[in-house]
């Protein structure tokens, strides 16, 4: 999943205008999955989001149902995007280091991320409640915190299934979609899944369920607008602890049902 083409091939109704907005916030998206990131290159990132953010619909941002709708429509095209590393180029990036040991690693980076995030999400809303438009920004932050946490989270969550012997297979989409479900239900992704598109699924119970989860990131989210630095800390430590939630859920998850190895 390193270099995906856009979802246009599934949706197919995108005008040229929306596929390149959509495929530039992809890569932003993307750019802030990387474990190695600096707090300046992430706050430019961030920065760059919400001006992505902006162009592609700002005005459903403030209509709580049409929100959580965009979101979900935001995290199906953004997760063919997210890149996902198999599980030689992990121990190449982390040598020396058995399944566990790589597996907590992982969980270890990308709850830095995600903290990442949240502080500095935190540290620029500070700033928006002095100097104004608070209300206008607001709803744009948390949206890009929102995508941007939910995007690591499904690179943790592909690149456990990678060590642990369960790679995620099929199709762009239907990798995406898998990766969707086991966040949404915080487990690890059922391989008789019927392989069908995103765009399909996303229109059922799946799309309930990934907006559910999505209002409850959003929630915590809110805790960036608390009042001047301490939203940032706030933030920051509630990105941590879901993170890690999340990743035990699915490595206990994969570690039940994973191959067995036949010596011999």
């Amino acid at each position: 999943m390193s270099h995906p083409d856009h979802l246009e091939a599934e949706n197919g109704d995108e005008t040229p205008e929306q596929t390149a907005a959509d495929v530039e916030l992809s890569r932003t998206v993307a750019a802030l999955t990387a474990d190695d990131l600096e707090p300046a290159g992430r706050r430019k990132l961030l920065g760059r989001l919400v001006g992505d953010i902006r162009r592609r619909g700002l005005g459903q941002l403030f209509r709580p149902r049409a929100a959580l709708r965009w979101m979900a429509d935001v995290v199906a095209d953004v997760a063919p995007h997210v890149p996902i590393r198999d599980k030689a180029t992990l121990h190449r990036h982390f040598p020396g280091l058995d399944d566990d040991e790589l597996a907590e690693r992982l969980i270890r980076n990308a709850a830095r991320s995600t903290t990442g995030v949240g502080a500095v999400g935190g540290s620029v809303a500070a700033v928006e409640w002095i100097a104004p438009p608070t209300l206008l920004s607001a709803p744009i932050l948390l949206a890009a915190e929102t995508v941007a946490v939910v995007a690591i989270e499904l690179k943790l969550v592909g690149e456990l299934h990678e060590v642990y012997g369960r790679p995620v297979t099929g199709s762009q989409g239907q990798r995406a979609l898998a990766l969707i479900q086991a966040w949404s239900e915080q487990r690890g992704i059922n391989p008789l899944l019927p392989g069908v598109g995103v765009a399909t699924v996303l229109g059922t119970a799946a799309r309930r369920d990934l907006q559910k989860t999505l209002l409850r990131r959003f929630g915590r989210s809110l805790s960036t607008m608390g009042p001047l630095l301490t939203g940032a800390a706030v933030a920051g430590y509630l990105n941590r602890r879901a993170t890690r939630s999340l990743a035990e859920h699915v490595r206990r998850d994969l570690k039940r049902s994973r191959p067995k190895v036949i010596e011999g």
